[in-house]
């Protein structure tokens, strides 16, 4: 795995969350899948979402357009895009934001499509309802959209059906149906799942060079260290419905302060071969109707101490751009994976 090299990133924001708190109300209790996440995305970069299932990350997305599945309900804080919270915004202007100005790349785009309808039908469907063009028109910027993501015969393969179309195309699809708006930011949700490792590194390397080509910010969602260090800019870190980390890619490789990073770090095959063999992380996420108290993290820290069980780490700025939430971020020393070497 090669880490991207590093660029210095605009500071102006697109989109600011604060404090963010999604709750399902279930039979068996209230379930805090994200409680009190902040993060933000600049313009023109990517941020990396990332943590295990169960952490949060599909939820925080599906929140920022306000879609978030039954009984899931936003119960607090303020999702800030250019300038708006679209949380005061109502259903109607809601729905010229979804695939207008913010595209969504679903984790599974076989159930996303319509298997009765071809890829035409559906993209001129999208295309129609935010853009002031005849069908005709549409069907023109649809193929153009093809060859946007790189298929091959579009005016042909856009006629086909989604049970026509291999893993691969039908995610390219949606690609194309994320961008036919020409969002400015968009939110891709485990965009490689399911793929081989060969189509996974053909559509992000397609993802990135489109982001950069069209000038988007990304939300690129994933479990996977070895997808945001090749493509994210930032990375945010997220356990049990909570931002562990955010700094720079680089940094976040190379100077992790917080354990949860560390851990998944060495959980990386290219990484803890380095080291030597491969780590797991012990146990598994907590059980969100009742969270541990404290740090969430402590019941599996290897660093952990009694007053981790007790109170609850904010998020503070250790030091310029590099966020951490951990109570003894300043007394422990944390090697990264890739080696002493490179933490100089």
């Amino acid at each position: 795995m090669k880490l991207m090299e590093w660029k210095l990133m605009t500071t102006k924001e697109i989109l600011k969350i604060e404090n963010l708190k999604t709750y399902f109300d279930t039979w068996a209790g209230m379930v805090k899948a994200v409680d009190g996440v902040c993060l933000d995305v600049r313009e023109g970069e990517t941020l990396g979402l990332v943590g295990e299932s169960g952490s949060g990350k599909s939820v925080t997305a599906l929140s920022i357009l306000r879609i978030v599945p039954r009984p899931g309900k936003i119960i607090d804080g303020r999702i800030i895009y250019k300038g708006e919270n679209l949380l005061e915004k109502t259903e109607k202007d809601l729905q010229e934001v979804r695939g207008g100005e913010i595209g969504y790349i679903f984790q599974d785009p076989a159930t996303s499509l319509n298997p009765v309808f071809s890829v035409a039908d559906q993209l001129i469907e999208v295309i129609r309802r935010h853009q002031p063009v005849t069908k005709k028109e549409a069907l023109e910027k649809a193929i153009e959209l093809f060859r946007l993501v790189e298929i091959a015969d579009p005016e042909i393969k856009i006629w086909s059906y989604p049970h026509q179309l291999s893993g691969g195309m039908k995610q390219r699809m949606a690609v194309a149906r994320a961008l036919s708006s020409q969002p400015s930011l968009l939110l891709a949700d485990e965009p490689t799942t399911n793929l081989d490792v060969t189509i996974q590194a053909q559509i992000l390397k397609l993802m990135k060079n489109l982001k950069d080509k069209l000038g988007m910010s990304m939300i690129l969602i994933t479990h996977d260290m070895g997808v945001v260090a090749d493509v994210a800019d930032r990375i945010t870190v997220l356990y049990a419905g909570r931002v562990c980390e955010t700094a720079d890619t680089k940094t976040i490789f190379y100077k992790p302060r917080h354990p949860y990073t560390k851990a998944l770090l060495t959980a990386v095959p290219s990484l803890a071969l380095k080291k030597g063999k491969l780590e797991v992380i012990p146990g598994n996420i907590p059980n969100l109707i009742e969270p541990p108290s404290g740090c969430r993290f402590h019941p599996r820290c290897e660093y952990a101490k009694p007053k981790c069980a007790k109170e609850m780490p904010p998020l503070v700025e250790i030091e310029p751009e590099h966020y951490v939430a951990c109570i003894r971020a300043s007394e422990i020393k944390i090697e990264s994976p890739l080696g002493a070497k490179a933490n100089e």
